[in-house]
């Protein structure tokens, strides 16, 4: 018991981590100032919404800090400090003695706090902070995006006629996704899940006055709606399922910790595992966009830029990734992931990403095809949790979250000061690397990160999710790893080609025309069959295989060249000034340049949290994020303040640091690996498929792929392949070089059958509006018939019964009983009185008379009695 009173002691949290629910609350406090106050401030108060996230950043920083001395501390039996930090760093790199003789890593309490929201009987709803390594990842990542972002966009939308509004909903969005980072608890968490889904709406539809626009809001916000209703449906079975194992520990079935528990418990149940799972899981598709779902996420980029950054990067489609990382015990359990070669997860996950991949290639504005490339990569997030592997599917969340901001932001850039306003990579770019070179080898960076290049950072989570999918048995899906790999490069080279090489074309030659014009041409190119560039020195048809304009797209893929600034039709009259004194393409500014080399620093450099390649061979976001294994004495949930004399309100709920076993801080077993033989699903135990026996896991242990060169050859091979083959069909295709893939499309009926099929983006929308005017509109007519018929009707005939019996009531209860009794009352009151009148004549002897006359009748009766 000493040791472990030691040990509990080392892990006393600092005041960061005691204070973590700062970071979400000044933001949102900043909102409200915006709100009331940002039109009356110098900057529109914007200024506010930067000085909100560089303190969230600053609280985040310092919660990573004493989390990681939280971990080391715990590795080292107590040694806090500079020290334990220091030699957590040295063996973090170096090998692990610990592991390699036999000892797993100790568990590690999280910072749990709460207070009590709203109670009821037994129903206690509560609201606070979980902090672990997974939260404290998010922490960083979303106040760090979130900064970057608010700043690029000062110049950005500088003039905008809803400046203010804008930096309002764009602090209350990130606060949104902190709150529900930090969640205690799935009412806080849908808490922040919801206001994301308002505050996107608002941001997607901030140019509302374009119709396209105002759709694409409404059709992102019923989309992510559809799925909300798993989220609730989900939180539902999971809380009647784990009430009644949390209440003997005190807590709730709202408690997310309770519930990891009670996931990973022999007392839980299958079946509810099964269905919750699969509820919670259909929001995930919903708000990370995975198919067949996923069709909001592009027509999204009718927001501003920065909101198209902010949103694919760190904020809205990764809370479905993060909601099943969250949870995993329940998914892991529940859908029986490295039991089967097959599950929900990794399915839907595989089809993500070769679907979104494939669309991605028929784009010509520069935003969707970043848009589908953002789908694809959340399929591989999706896809690593469902084939066991969390930390690579996380640390993609990582990785990815800066190289994909810096892309959208870099596409903003040229928007901004080379193609007048215009997205469309075929009409007014090319070349412009030679007049945007900080833009240019951002992009390049990024880009290289995104398609799986090794060394950059998109390399070391990718090949992870990937090899650990053959390692976990999961061969189908290791298979689509590797074509989506290829895809990726693919298309990623053909939208620099595009943008980037070649000569320049429209805008970016130098042509500027005014809005009406450019979206009249841009019309005309949708209502025609292929665009012809021949004016802007390439040669394209109808026919190319990579060309995605076509008559049947109509209005659904309806690309504004000016959908980001629009001029006066979407802010002030000054709104373009920036562009209208310029005669060409030329590097922005920097206030978006600065945030660009940061983020293009970062999308090469985050990578080495987890190399585990040589010669680096670091494993920090292992070590620090990854929720462990390891199976912990049976907890009680009691109150911390009843514990030390405080109040409720004052303390958290919370996991007593002493009810944890001194063993369970002990060298149990080493972590799976293939090496060792462990990472075989049947030798998993403890925290892996069998329940705990003795305590509690709040998390499963699952196996770790061994990194080889050898086998990242393969991917590393594909992904050449894929630069090279594409770069190729773009100098045939858009060059002008021969190539027998150019006007293919023409040639083959099956190839256009293909091209036409993506284009249409797999007919997905019309198939949703036919099932909407097919099936929702008679149910909506019958809903409408049996609203006037039958409810109106049974109401306005209660009401007309209800008027007859008041009128009877009325006529003959209160007019002839009530009211005739009391006229009659005061009838025989009025006529005894006159009846009376006469005897108060005053008169005495008349007095004296009837007085005798009194005295005489009562004689006669004493008489009569008496006889």
């Amino acid at each position: 018991m000493l040791f472990a009173a030691e040990t509990a002691e080392a892990l006393s949290s600092g005041w960061f981590l005691e204070h973590a629910w700062l970071i979400p609350l000044i933001p949102a406090i900043a909102f409200a100032v915006i709100i009331g106050f940002g039109k009356r401030l110098p900057q529109g108060g914007s200024e506010v919404g930067i000085a909100s996230m560089t303190a969230s950043f600053v609280l985040a920083c310092g919660a990573t800090y004493q989390w990681i001395q939280r971990v080391h501390s715990a590795d080292e039996h107590g040694e806090e400090g500079a020290l334990g930090l220091a030699r957590g760093f040295a063996q973090t790199v170096l090998p692990r003695a610990s592991e390699e003789g036999g000892h797993s890593l100790p568990y590690v309490e999280p910072v749990i706090k709460n207070w009590t929201w709203w109670q009821n009987g037994g129903l206690e709803l509560t609201i606070g902070q979980h902090v672990d390594g997974l939260a404290i990842m998010a922490l960083l990542l979303v106040s760090f995006i979130s900064l970057f972002v608010q700043i690029y966009s000062t110049e950005y939308v500088k003039g905008d006629r809803r400046y203010t509004h804008f930096f309002a909903s764009l602090t209350l969005f990130s606060a949104g996704m902190l709150v529900m980072v930090l969640a205690e608890s799935m009412v806080q968490f849908i808490l922040g899940w919801e206001i994301m889904g308002l505050c996107s709406f608002l941001l997607i539809g901030h140019w509302w006055e374009d119709r396209a626009n105002s759709e694409a809001a409404l059709k992102a916000f019923w989309t992510v709606r559809v799925g909300d209703v798993g989220l609730l449906v989900g939180t539902a079975i999971i809380y009647f399922g784990a009430s009644e194992w949390a209440q003997e520990r005190g807590s709730n079935g709202f408690s997310i910790q309770a519930i990891s528990g009670w996931a990973m418990s022999s007392d839980a149940s299958q079946t509810v595992l099964l269905w919750g799972s699969v509820a919670l899981f259909i929001a995930c598709i919903g708000k990370s966009g995975q198919f067949p779902l996923h069709t909001w996420l592009p027509d999204a980029m009718a927001g501003p830029t920065p909101v198209s950054s902010l949103l694919h990067s760190s904020t809205m489609v990764v809370a479905g990734v993060y909601l099943v990382a969250r949870l995993y015990p329940v998914f892991f359990t529940g859908l029986e992931i490295l039991d089967t070669g097959y599950n929900l997860i990794a399915i839907v996950g595989g089809i993500t990403i070769i679907v979104a991949a494939a669309l991605a290639f028929v784009q010509n504005d520069i935003k969707k095809v970043l848009a589908y490339s953002t789908v694809s990569q959340l399929g591989y997030m999706m896809m690593g949790l469902g084939v066991g592997a969390w930390t690579p599917a996380v640390f993609h969340i990582w990785t990815h979250a800066f190289f994909k901001c810096c892309l959208f932001l870099a596409a903003g850039s040229i928007s901004h000061s080379a193609s007048h306003h215009s997205f469309d990579m075929k009409k007014d770019m090319g070349g412009l690397r030679k007049f945007m070179p900080i833009t240019f080898w951002t992009w390049m960076v990024s880009t290289a990160a995104l398609c799986g290049i090794p060394l950059f950072s998109g390399f070391w989570s990718k090949d992870e999710i990937i090899d650990n999918a053959a390692n976990n048995d999961y061969t189908v899906f290791f298979v689509v790893g590797l074509a989506g790999a290829v895809m990726t490069a693919a298309y990623m080279t053909r939208a620099t080609y595009l943008t980037f090489f070649g000569e320049p074309r429209g805008a970016a030659a130098g042509e500027h025309h005014g809005d009406d014009e450019h979206a009249e041409e841009h019309e005309l190119e949708l209502a025609t069959v292929g665009g012809d560039l021949a004016g802007h020195g390439a040669t394209l048809t109808d026919a190319d295989l990579f060309d995605s304009t076509s008559a049947a797209s109509g209005g659904d893929d309806h690309d504004h060249v000016h959908d980001d600034h629009g001029g006066d039709d979407h802010g002030g009259d000054d709104h373009d000034h920036v562009h209208d004194d310029h005669a060409g393409p030329h590097e922005s500014p920097p206030r978006i340049t600065v945030p660009l080399i940061i983020l293009g620093f970062l999308a090469v450099f985050s990578g080495y949290l987890l190399a585990p390649g040589a010669p680096f061979k670091t494993e920090y976001f292992l070590e620090w994020v990854e929720p462990r294994g390891v199976e912990v004495e049976d907890v009680v949930f009691t109150p911390s303040g009843e514990a030390s004399g405080h109040e409720d309100t004052e303390e958290a709920v919370g996991v007593v640091a002493p009810a944890i076993d001194a063993s369970a801080f002990g060298r149990a077993a080493p972590l799976p690996t293939a090496e060792s033989g462990e990472g075989e699903k049947g030798e998993l135990t403890g925290c892996g498929f069998d329940k705990p026996t003795d305590g509690v896991c709040f998390a499963p242990k699952v196996p770790h792929a061994v990194f080889k060169w050898s086998k990242a050859a393969i991917s590393i091979a594909l992904v050449f392949f894929g630069i090279a083959l594409s770069a190729w069909l773009c100098l045939g295709v858009y060059g002008g070089r021969k190539n027998p893939f150019a006007g293919l499309t023409q040639r083959s009926r099956v190839v256009n059958a293909g091209h036409q099929f993506l284009v249409n983006k797999l007919y997905l929308d019309d198939l949703y509006g036919a099932i909407i005017h097919a099936v929702g509109y008679p149910i909506a007519k019958a809903s409408y018939w049996f609203n006037q018929h039958v409810i109106d009707g049974v109401v306005d005939g209660t009401g007309r019964q209800t008027r007859k019996t008041g009128v009877w009531v009325y006529r003959n209860v209160d007019q002839r009983v009530v009211d005739g009794a009391v006229d009659a009352t005061g009838t025989v009151a009025n006529e005894s009185g006159e009846a009376l009148q006469p005897v108060q004549s005053g008169k005495v002897n008349q007095y004296g008379a009837l007085l005798f006359a009194a005295a005489t009748v009562g004689a006669i009766v004493l008489i009569l009695t008496n006889v």
